[in-house]
């Protein structure tokens, strides 16, 4: 990611700006899963679905962000290349970061370095609770043993439903149109006399609302019910949409 902003932002041609965009899809493609699926590894289980929404959250601080460092594009020339110097920043922080977070105990137990996996588990949870996890994790491998799963098995048999209702989820998101609200905001905006880069901006602050009111029901109400309320407020939201 930080090579492909760089690329971006120096560029002098559609091919360099192509293949910049590239490798930063590339990454953005990685990152996300790995980073929920490291946050879920390393998370107390009574906490592990607000930990997780995290994501989500820096994602739409992401973009809340990306839209107030945009908004001169359109007066100051070459502005652009300043948007994709400052999207490198995070890049850069993240890769430090990482050099200072743990390994992933499950990881570690997986790979047969039992000792390993109890000092990490005594640094994100104390010695006091060092136990527990490990008996915790014992019982979960335990229960993936056999498990081994061939990649045909995925389409038919016990799994094809997990899979059905993971990919559907997955799919319905993206058939809502929410990247063509996004990606044509400034244009609906402008249409009815509403200053864009002002739309944008609320867009932004209520996309990271709403995911913040998801983190913070995310363990209380469950996931089937966040779900099924933010489905329907899709739909009344999409309903009034089209009638005015």
């Amino acid at each position: 990611m930080i090579v492909g902003a760089a690329l971006s932002a120096l560029t002098n041609s559609l091919e360099g700006m192509l293949f910049g965009r590239l490798l930063v899809g590339a990454g953005m493609g990685l990152g996300p899963p790995v980073a929920s699926l490291y946050i879920t590894e390393v998370s107390p289980p009574s906490v592990r679905g607000m930990y997780g929404s995290f994501v989500q959250i820096a994602t739409c601080l992401g973009i809340l962000f990306s839209l107030l460092v945009g908004t001169p594009v359109k007066d100051i020339d070459r502005w652009w290349r300043v948007c994709f110097w400052v999207s490198a920043v995070p890049a850069v922080l993240q890769a430090i970061a990482m050099e200072f977070c743990v390994e992933s105990p499950q990881w570690l137990y997986k790979c047969g370095r039992t000792n390993e996996a109890e000092m990490q588990f005594e640094k994100l949870l104390g010695p006091l609770h060092v136990k527990s996890a490990m008996a915790e994790l014992s019982r979960s491998e335990r229960g993936d043993d056999g498990e081994s799963v061939k990649f045909s098995e995925l389409f038919y048999g016990r799994h094809f439903n997990v899979v059905f209702i993971g990919t559907t989820l997955f799919a319905l998101q993206q058939l809502s149109g929410i990247n063509s609200v996004f990606y044509f905001s400034s244009t609906v905006f402008r249409s009815v006399g509403v200053p864009s880069s002002l739309a944008n901006i609320c867009m932004g602050i209520a996309n990271l609302l709403g995911s913040i009111i998801a983190m913070l029901l995310m363990d209380k109400l469950g996931r089937k019910m966040l779900l099924v309320g933010s489905f329907f407020f899709m739909v009344s939201n999409y309903c009034n949409c089209k009638i005015y």
